[in-house]
């Protein structure tokens, strides 16, 4: 049985996910990697991305977003599914208009992200992230 979750877990877990999407669509690498734990595993595979450590997913994204000139993540809509009081699991939903590189239209595609976090001593962190990309509109051409 899930506890109860206080409000001030539930604002900081909220807090991680914002800073997430903060990291991502700021490229600011030192700030993503500082959502996950060293250990993490991150899974972009249904976006047709990455999936690896944070490290490699990271460095992946480090390179691949200098060519996307715009991308703003909106995460809505976070749900606590379980909660053990250092540990919990999540599903957000996402929304992410972007900039792809020789598009002269926006692309748009939106989804869930599911988080496994975990309390460390510097606050909730991710151990997992598979994205679960739902829709995808105006996609870049295949190669």
């Amino acid at each position: 049985m899930t506890a109860p979750v206080p409000a001030d877990d539930r604002l900081e877990i909220s807090a991680l996910l914002y800073r997430y999407a903060r990291a991502v669509d700021g490229k600011d690498w030192a700030l993503y990697r500082s959502v996950f734990t060293d250990d993490a595993v991150i899974d972009y595979s249904s976006a047709g991305a990455i999936s690896g450590s944070r490290e490699e997913v990271a460095d992946w994204l480090s390179t691949g977003f200098t060519a996307i000139p715009m991308s703003m993540h909106y995460i809505i809509n976070i749900e606590i599914l379980s909660y053990t009081g250092d540990s919990a699991t999540v599903r957000a939903m996402f929304y992410n208009p972007m900039q792809l590189p020789g598009m002269a239209e926006l692309s748009y595609c939106g989804g869930y992200y599911h988080h496994e976090l975990v309390r460390t001593a510097d606050g909730w962190r991710s151990a997992t992230l598979r994205e679960e990309n739902v829709w995808f509109s105006n996609p870049p051409p295949r190669t």
